[in-house]
């Protein structure tokens, strides 16, 4: 049985990308799969679980595999059969941890163990085994880098109380919402990782606690990882000891503090990042500028924003003043924000460096659009009659369009050149 205590600090990982994914390496003698069994006071379910779990990979699994039980600072039998367990059973091996808390468990173990693929799961085993190998499979064969077991997919065959069913599915939503999170469910304790994308991906990760799992998914989701997801059937454990207001108190605080570091582009996201060519959509195209296909599309998308902002504020001001005054004021807030969200969204380009800069650029820019959409304010006025407010909206969509054109040029060229040296959160495989 190995004594370790968690790691003081991540080990330094290497500062460049990921390599392009392809399939594991199979060495004899040494295991492709680690499956961690975190515990804490569990004499009563250890021997069962571990014993039931061995048996199905014994049987199913068809490359070598180890199952190592993470003792997160028990205080009853549960070490003594930990260390029990692994002097009996040849592919099982103990680790005691002298600090409680399931990620730092994780956290350790996975950064100790030399499979290439990792896994764990719940010591109750409300999920069945029968979901393992479909979860573990597109590690192994290259296609995905992180895999998790879903309740909440219609396929999901799901056994437990309206209680947790209401408090799943409500924290589900919140990580939608404030997180902008795709994955469907973010805590059921069945998930797997390669070990390439561990080495790089923990050491960002800060929770130590039942957060752990969600902080993981959502910075591997916002990297560009590929997350697999797998219908899984589950029975809820009603002797489970698992704190609920405490355990969702903390989860809020760490959706806070991760959105808080998202925001600000504090995160190194650009180290877990798959190299350029990863994608069999990133492929040259002659002729076709690198990064022109996803900016295009960004910018059109605040553009569309900005639009319906801008009009909306014309409207107000209109309401009190004359065109030429409200047309001014509604595009120069409208700019403001366009180049703010095109800086982070459309040109990927975080934190405050030459944010100032930024913004006056973008307000020589605004001045340009101001003079078409003034100018052709002013060729409306010339014409004999009055003309109607939808008619004025019409010509002003008209002219904006085109000092849109102009506009997405000069960003592209002149405010967020890509060789700039503007410090960026570059994604290899957004370049087609």
């Amino acid at each position: 049985m190995r004594t370790d205590t968690p790691l003081g600090a991540p080990p330094e990982t290497p500062l460049q990308t990921l390599p392009v994914r392809g399939p594991v390496t199979v060495v004899r003698g040494r295991p492709v799969l680690d499956v961690v069994i975190p515990v804490y006071n569990e004499e009563a379910d250890l021997e069962r679980c571990v014993r039931r779990l061995h048996d199905h990979l014994a049987r199913t699994f068809p490359y070598g595999f180890r199952i190592t039980i993470a003792d997160n600072a028990s205080t009853d039998r549960t070490p003594d059969l930990a260390a029990y367990l692994d002097e009996r059973i040849e592919e099982v091996t103990a680790v005691r941890l002298e600090e409680k808390g399931r990620g730092r468990a994780l956290r350790t173990v996975w950064s100790l163990s030399e499979a290439p693929v990792l896994a764990y799961m719940d010591v109750d085993l409300s999920t069945d085994l029968k979901a393992l190998l479909p979860l573990v499979a597109p590690l192994i064969s290259g296609h995905s880098d992180l895999a998790i077991g879903s309740r909440l997919s219609r396929s999901s065959r799901v056994v437990r109380g309206p209680k947790r069913e209401f408090i799943s599915r409500a924290y589900n939503l919140i990580l939608r919402g404030s997180l902008a999170a795709r994955f469907s469910d973010a805590q059921c304790g069945f998930k797997a990782i390669r070990k390439d994308v561990a080495e790089r991906l923990l050491p960002l990760v800060e929770d130590t606690g039942w957060f752990f799992d969600t902080e993981m998914l959502v910075l591997a989701e916002r990297a560009g990882l590929r997350i697999h997801e797998v219908p899984v059937d589950w029975v809820d454990d009603p002797n489970s000891t698992v704190h609920i207001v405490k355990t969702a108190t903390e989860d809020l605080k760490g959706v806070w503090r991760v959105g808080r570091a998202l925001a600000t582009g504090a995160l190194p996201l650009d180290r877990v990042r798959r190299p350029f060519g990863d994608d069999p959509r990133d492929r040259e195209l002659s002729g076709v500028p690198k990064g022109l296909a996803r900016q295009l599309v960004g910018f059109c998308v605040v553009g569309a924003l900005s639009t319906l902002v801008y009009l909306l504020l014309y409207s107000l001001f209109r309401m009190g003043t004359g065109p030429q005054v409200a047309n001014a004021l509604a595009l120069l807030l409208s700019a403001l924000g366009n180049t703010a969200a095109n800086r982070r969204l459309t040109f990927g380009v975080r934190g405050r460096d030459r944010a100032m800069r930024h913004q006056a650029q973008g307000l020589v820019v605004f001045g340009i659009g101001l003079v078409l959409t003034s100018g052709s304010l002013a060729a409306l006025d010339a014409v004999p009659g009055t003309a109607s407010h939808g008619t004025e909206l019409a010509v002003l969509i008209a002219a904006n369009l085109a000092a849109t054109v102009l506009r997405f040029l000069l960003f592209r060229a002149w405010v967020f050149p890509s060789d700039s040296g503007a410090t960026t959160d570059h994604d290899p495989r957004t370049d087609r």
